[in-house]
């Protein structure tokens, strides 16, 4: 189910939530599917993203959040959390068992407070490994890879990008994801070297999602900038209501 609404003709847009307020608010609002941003979590709980927060804190918040809504969720679990392929297969399972039908694992890693891609054969065989265990364990689950090539601004994003796409296709991946990519001939060039649904996300020049629609992306998603929007929003009313020492700001 989950998998073939990464092939309607109309992009699926992916409400990216942290809790579940945000979920049920993304349920209210007319979303078709929900995802979970770890940024956003971590931020809910004072850490930095990059794994900051352990993987049995974020077991709990995707069970709360799983039994909040309706809509299909896929979490975000980073680098999977995990040092071996059996580990990072292990919390995928953990995660199905709550009722996730997708994932995002990220080919970067956060070293030392630097976030570095790594070597994509490297990552491409641990992405087989993984697929492995999970069809020896009968999971169906669809695996949205986040490549990094555009959000770490490397030296020619976009030969990087196609070169760790072909890859991860051939060792198991469902979708891909390109975050900070943005412009239209570099996503329609993604688009066209592969047959994996695309995944952009928000930012501040990304096409409009008709524009999106048009050069063949399947998948939209928000990273943490709604989150971010709404923490900016919840500031300007604190700062109101300590400037004119009243509540009126509340309800204008």
């Amino acid at each position: 189910m989950f998998k073939s609404m990464h092939n309607m003709e109309n992009p699926l847009v992916i409400c990216n939530v942290w809790d579940a307020a945000s979920a049920m608010i993304a349920q209210n609002s007319g979303f078709s599917a929900i995802g979970t941003s770890s940024a956003a979590i971590a931020k809910n709980l004072g850490k930095e993203d990059g794994e900051n927060i352990s993987f049995e804190s974020l077991l709990s918040i995707v069970d709360i959040i799983c039994k909040s809504t309706i809509l299909p969720l896929t979490v975000d679990i980073e680098a999977g959390y995990g040092h071996t392929p059996e580990a990072i297969a292990g919390n995928i399972i953990k995660l199905t068992n709550l009722g996730v039908v997708g994932i995002n694992i990220e080919d970067s890693i956060v070293v030392k407070g630097e976030r570095q891609l790594c070597d994509q054969v490297v990552f491409a065989k641990r992405l087989a490994k993984i697929r492995k265990q999970l069809s020896d364990a009968n999971i169906e689950v669809f695996i949205n890879v986040r490549s990094d090539a555009y959000l770490l601004n490397v030296t020619h994003p976009l030969k990087e990008s196609i070169n760790r796409i072909n890859k991860y296709q051939q060792s198991g991946a469902d979708g891909i994801f390109l975050p900070c990519i943005e412009a239209s001939s570099d996503i329609q060039s993604v688009v066209a070297s592969t047959s994996l649904p695309i995944n952009v996300m928000c930012v501040p020049d990304l096409p409009t999602f008709s524009e999106l629609k048009s050069l063949g992306v399947k998948r939209i998603s928000m990273g943490n900038f709604v989150h971010q929007a709404m923490l900016a929003s919840l500031s300007c009313k604190f700062r109101a209501i300590q400037k004119d020492q009243c509540f009126n700001s509340l309800f204008s």
